[in-house]
């Protein structure tokens, strides 16, 4: 897949145009499918109204919002209780994957459960947009910091898709996210190098090659 990988959506001119560059035409040709099952996982989120923001694309993380031809909606929690043919042709026939923030693991454990994560290796042209945990997934490790729900087997490694971690939300001191400070103390329990973003700032991965996209603030650590 192509990914894009942010910390809080679509935000700015340059982002959008690495996503533009990876559809490969304009987004009002593309169909979307928004994935918001991260949402329902997290305490501070979901279920409730901020799931139905980002899905009718009135939420602070421009992605659903950005003008598609179409945009559907994929919950991952109900797809092991219908059949893959139900759901595997509409997932194939997408431009994009919109997935949502919320509970990493959460997302992780659904991935797993509804068999999207072995899908993905196929979808060669689809492009994958994540913000905040829905980037974070398909990381190798996200840290203690941040993990609020565990899947009953305890285990709390994602997808490892990418061979770095990602530390979104990066803020000044006072204002709401992650502090430098926090981020520095999260990277040193992290095994990987380890981008720190903030919500002005993408990762585009495209044929392995990776690419910093930013008109924000961000560094690398531990590489």
């Amino acid at each position: 897949m192509k990914l894009l990988l942010t910390s809080g959506g679509v935000t700015n001119p340059s982002i959008r145009g690495s996503l533009e560059a990876m559809l490969g035409k304009p987004i009002d040709e593309c169909d979307a499918l928004c994935i918001p099952t991260a949402q329902y996982g997290h305490p501070w989120v979901g279920p409730g109204e901020r799931a139905w923001q980002f899905i009718s694309g009135n939420s602070e993380n421009p992605m659903v919002d950005l003008g598609w031809r179409s945009v559907g909606v994929l919950e991952l929690a109900a797809l092991p209780s219908i059949d893959a043919e139900q759901w595997v042709p509409v997932v194939r026939d997408a431009d994009v994957l919109l997935v949502a923030g919320g509970d990493v693991l959460y997302l992780a454990h659904w991935m797993r459960e509804s068999g999207l994560v072995d899908l993905l290796p196929t979808l060669v042209d689809t492009v994958w947009v994540g913000f905040s945990a829905g980037s974070m997934v398909l990381t190798p490790e996200v840290g203690e910091e941040f993990i609020q729900w565990r899947p009953a087997s305890g285990r709390t490694d994602t997808l490892g898709l990418v061979d770095f971690s990602i530390c979104p939300h990066l803020a000044l001191d006072g204002q709401s996210g992650n502090s430098l400070a926090e981020a520095e103390e999260w990277a040193t329990g992290i095994s990987c190098p380890a981008y720190v973003i903030d919500d002005q700032t993408a990762i585009a991965v495209v044929d392995d090659v990776v690419e910093v996209v930013s008109e924000g603030r961000w560094m690398l650590m531990g590489s």
